[in-house]
């Protein structure tokens, strides 16, 4: 058992978030504060002493990236006033979706924030549902990765739905899919859809029968919408008696909302790893807070995390 006092720190993306999972642990919440020059520059500062101490930086690094950037300056903050360990907290890991080089003369924008990361002090990494598992192997350092699952299986196995069937919306989840739908005991289907240009599909068709059965899409992140949109009426069309899904980060841009309020989806589920930015009949919100807080206890006392997550 650590000797070190945890502290935990919010940055302004994740104060929601943050303040439930210090709520569960049992730790009050740090004060930080942000100070803004009249160009926009930002310059936080933690209000406690942190020399010595174990400090839990929990923040999203969704868009704007000022999200990032702050991140990155308490990061630095906090290595500078002799914090004994920073462990940082990023719920939803932006750019993500940037893990490789799918054509010429791109970043792989995912890297680049491992290096920044790194560079800024971080010790140790906590992360949920990565868009892809290969960037835990962007960093030189620890990092955990948090499953949702255990959050939305129990959801599901709570509705007693009939005839389930668990689908990916694309060939990159089939395997996350896979274990959803082994641990549910439902069947399987995947949807291969062919992208023209990012945030637009230009044909998509299921692989797997859904004649009949009850559909959860299952997905790490909803970002416009259109994908589960059109993957529901596929599905729909192809005699499923109802579509409803899951996806862990509510990026939710553009005219998302719209999207899913005047779709054939029976519900979304999502996860608070990114703050709703308006109300939706149809978006229900699970709280990831008490998963945190039992990670950032086993993390503290050098203790295995994987007892957390069901075994799918």
């Amino acid at each position: 058992m650590s000797s070190s006092i945890i502290q935990i720190y919010s940055g302004s993306a994740s104060s929601a978030l943050t303040e439930k999972i210090s709520d569960f642990f049992g730790s009050p919440l740090g004060k930080v504060q942000l100070t803004r020059f009249s160009d926009g520059e930002m310059m936080p500062a933690f209000d406690d002493s942190i020399r010595g101490g174990d400090l839990f930086i929990v923040q999203s690094t969704y868009a704007p990236a000022d999200n990032l950037l702050e991140l990155l300056l308490m990061i630095d903050a906090a290595k500078r006033a002799s914090a004994n360990q920073v462990i940082v907290v990023i719920p939803y890991f932006g750019y993500a979706r940037q893990d490789r080089k799918e054509k010429s003369r791109v970043p792989i924008g995912a890297k680049l924030v491992a290096n920044l990361l790194s560079a800024a002090g971080a010790d140790r990494i906590v992360t949920m549902d990565l868009h892809a598992g290969q960037i835990q192997g962007f960093f030189d350092i620890p990092l955990d990765h948090l499953d949702a699952s255990i959050v939305f299986s129990p959801y599901l196995r709570a509705q007693n739905i009939e005839n389930l069937c668990i689908a990916s919306p694309d060939m990159g989840g089939a395997s996350r899919a896979r274990a959803y739908a082994r641990n549910l005991n439902a069947d399987l289907a995947i949807i291969d859809k062919h992208r023209a240009r990012a945030n637009n599909i230009e044909s998509m068709r299921i692989i797997g029968e859904v004649k009949g059965k009850n559909v959860v899409l299952l997905d790490d992140m909803v970002d416009t919408a259109g994908t589960l949109v059109k993957a529901a009426d596929l599905i729909l069309d192809q005699g499923a008696l109802s579509v409803r899904a899951c996806a862990t980060h509510a990026v939710l841009s553009g005219s998302a909302h719209e999207r899913i309020a005047n779709s054939q989806l029976t519900e979304v589920l999502v996860t608070d790893t990114i703050p709703l930015r308006q109300e939706n009949a149809k978006i229900k919100v699970l709280s990831v807070a008490p998963l945190f807080a039992k990670a950032f206890r086993k993390i503290h006392n050098h203790e295995s995390i994987s007892s957390l997550f069901i075994q799918l």
